[in-house]
């Protein structure tokens, strides 16, 4: 493990569900409970790595990895990759790093991996920044329309074409990088088990019943997500980053960290005392 306030690369040896797993991940050992990373689909830990550059963030610990199916992470079964499945990973990460208590953020895919987490578990979660996260049959859309069609061809060239030429901040970025952090042997069983839970799964009511601070973070393009109101008026604080959408951490980085930042900051003020990182 890295030495405190020092960043370390490793590679973690795992088996969940009887798959074999190398998960790659990056470290930082600091003050207090540790700040949890969960990345979407297509993306990576590299997403959360400017943490390192944030000075509201000097000294936290944190940790990031690539999702099986996700980044340089090595699976031996990607079939067997679906939410639950990466549920089961963010334990057993938890669990060989040694984090008890700890602060959650999670983005997109990695929102709901997120969600399903805090709520399996909620006292182990002191706070949760829920960044475009999946709460509605109506955040799946793309993924429901893609399965639905019979089209020969592979189902992920068509989801990276779809992305591409739907206008919005940064989906030519994501679009770009998707061949390069995406597995494809991943693809289907993912977007089957995100629609599932979207669908049936009673995603906004697990959140809106989660017993901690909760900030819900999207771009302005999200801004008629008609579920906002409600996370309004049942406690969730909502961010909303201008020039940006589906990807506040690639349009508009430094609007995103200081929200996050400025949110676990006030949670800080109302831990007790002897709980403050």
């Amino acid at each position: 493990m890295p030495s405190e306030n020092s960043v370390g690369h490793e590679q973690l040896r795992l088996r969940v569900r009887g798959v074999n797993l190398k998960i790659a991940a990056v470290r930082r050992d600091g003050t207090g409970e540790p700040i949890v990373f969960l990345h979407g689909f297509g993306t990576s830990k590299e997403d959360y790595t400017d943490i390192t550059q944030r000075h509201d963030f000097a000294g936290r610990a944190f940790v990031a990895y690539d999702a099986p199916g996700c980044g340089a992470t090595e699976c031996a079964d990607l079939g067997a990759v679906d939410v639950p499945f990466l549920v089961d990973t963010a334990h057993a990460v938890l669990d060989r790093a040694g984090i008890g208590r700890y602060h959650l953020v999670g983005h997109s895919l990695g929102g709901l991996t997120a969600l399903l987490l805090a709520h399996q578990e909620p006292g182990r979660v002191l706070s949760f920044v829920n960044i475009k996260g999946t709460l509605a049959p109506e955040d799946c859309a793309p993924m429901r329309r893609l399965l639905s069609q019979r089209e020969p061809g592979d189902l992920f060239p068509r989801f990276v074409d779809n992305v591409r030429h739907t206008p919005g901040y940064s989906n030519g970025l994501y679009a770009a990088n998707l061949p390069y952090k995406v597995h494809r042997g991943a693809v289907e069983s993912i977007f089957r088990s995100m629609v599932e839970l979207a669908d049936h799964g009673e995603l906004l009511n697990r959140f809106l019943a989660l017993p901690f601070p909760r900030m819900y973070l999207y771009g302005e393009e999200c801004a008629s997500l008609p579920y906002l109101p409600l996370l309004d008026a049942n406690g969730v604080e909502l961010a909303e980053i201008p020039h940006s959408g589906h990807l506040p951490m690639y349009s508009n980085p430094v609007a995103t960290w200081k929200r996050i930042a400025a949110f676990q900051a006030h949670c800080r003020q109302r831990m007790p005392a002897a709980s403050r990182w």
